[in-house]
């Protein structure tokens, strides 16, 4: 597993040069502790709380535990002990000195309620997703600096429908890609999401309906790449509105789902401002839903989905690189929406469609032609694209193409 390249070492080993504390968050078993290690040094130290007897000890003494006269402390799993916490936000408020901690945690310290402390200015956040292709492929993340120039192969082979699903069915987590049936790997999908559930909920969250708490966990990943309304999905669960908010936020803390934010910058007011979940990783996401891949592949309603999140997967890791990227998706009240707004830090804009199927039409671009003569109204620079499960960079007009999905992992 550590063979994988992981695109964050270099975000790290920056981070380390000029932040106090650096945590390396996401989801268990992405490969956090792999890459704590992969940048450590011979100074450094390793702690992992999983071990019974250092755990008690940072739980009997976190003052003791945390003291770091040189080098890096590495704390994997911090979030078992919160009042490390705390005591590291002492330690650095009295010693400026970079790279004092690595942190390793599989919930979002920031939602914990126990941290009260703000560590604005100290902690540096850096996000670790499942493994994207192009890091089991071992290819540098090109994509968006292609895109926002339109500088792509003229023709990418290998990848159709039938063998973009087979990657999405596999998904990203490094002990499931190395499985190789897809029974195996659902049973390390449905193992995975049990132990996660029993174990690691109390880090984020008092949950009472643990049965109902799973429910809802199948109708969000069933949403997948949606607009959520929690109205029906609170009558559906016999939950308060509230309660289903809880647990929805405690799901979210453990990253088992991501929100994607609406773009506004606009005066139209007629924008939708909902957010988008989507499932963390679409390997875990069939395995749950209890997919076969013959079923899905003329599915519309289905292969769009998996389509549209395996994409979004693929996508944030990149947009997670650089701070210069954000990402976004935009729908109004009329319905004309675009899976995913891409903005650079000059303003510029990128507008991606996710088609499952192998061909386009001058339609796909319908809502991207709107967007840009009615909000964009040239003020700013606007490449919209269609990825679809073809082989061929197509042009619909001027700076609007149709794109094989598979340059988001091809350099």
């Amino acid at each position: 597993m550590g063979d994988y390249p992981r695109w964050r070492a270099s975000n790290v080993k920056e981070a380390l040069k000029t932040r106090r504390v650096v945590v390396i968050s996401g989801a268990r078993q992405v490969g956090k502790t792999t890459l704590a290690k992969q940048v450590s040094n011979k100074n450094s130290i390793f702690r992992p709380l999983d071990v019974n007897a250092i755990y008690e000890s940072a739980v009997n003494d976190p003052t003791g535990f945390v003291k770091n006269d040189y080098g890096t402390m590495v704390i994997d799993e911090v979030q078992k002990v919160k009042k490390l916490i705390t005591e590291i936000k002492y330690v650095v408020d009295n010693n400026n000195r970079p790279g004092q901690y690595l942190l390793t945690g599989s919930a979002n310290i920031n939602s914990l309620p126990e941290v009260s402390e703000s560590m604005a200015g100290r902690i540096k956040n850096i996000r670790l997703r499942p493994l994207t292709q192009g890091e089991i492929l071992r290819k540098k993340p090109t994509f968006l600096k292609r895109a926002f120039v339109m500088n792509f192969p003229k023709q990418i082979t290998g990848y159709d429908k039938k063998a973009i699903f087979d990657l999405a069915f596999r998904g990203g987590f490094p002990e499931a890609v190395q499985l190789k049936s897809q029974k195996k790997r659902k049973d390390w999908h449905i193992d995975y999401i049990t132990v996660l559930l029993k174990n690691d909920l109390k880090d984020v969250a008092n949950i009472t309906r643990r049965n109902a708490l799973k429910d809802l966990l199948d109708i969000l990943v069933s949403w997948s790449g949606k607009f959520m309304d929690i109205s029906p999905i609170s009558s559906s669960l016999g939950l308060s509105r509230p309660t289903v908010v809880l647990y929805i936020n405690a799901l979210e803390a453990l990253f088992l789902f991501d929100r994607v934010a609406p773009w506004i910058k606009t005066d139209y007011d007629r924008v939708g401002r909902s957010h988008k979940h989507y499932a963390c990783d679409t390997g875990l996401m069939t395995s749950i839903l209890g997919w076969k891949q013959d079923d899905i592949m003329l599915d519309v309603d289905r292969s769009g989905k998996l389509m549209e999140t395996f994409v979004y997967q693929e996508l944030a890791a990149q947009i997670d690189l650089e701070s210069s990227y954000s990402l976004y998706q935009y729908r109004d009240r009329e319905k004309r929406e675009i899976d995913f707004l891409v903005e650079r830090e000059d303003g510029a804009l990128i507008g991606i469609e996710v088609k499952a199927s192998h061909s386009v039409s001058s339609g796909d671009f319908a809502h991207q032609k709107w967007f840009r003569e009615n909000i964009i109204k040239n003020k700013k620079p606007y490449i919209g694209i269609v990825l679809y499960s073809g082989e061929q960079i197509l042009s619909f007009g001027e700076k609007l193409l149709a794109v094989p999905i598979a340059t988001l992992w091809t350099e």
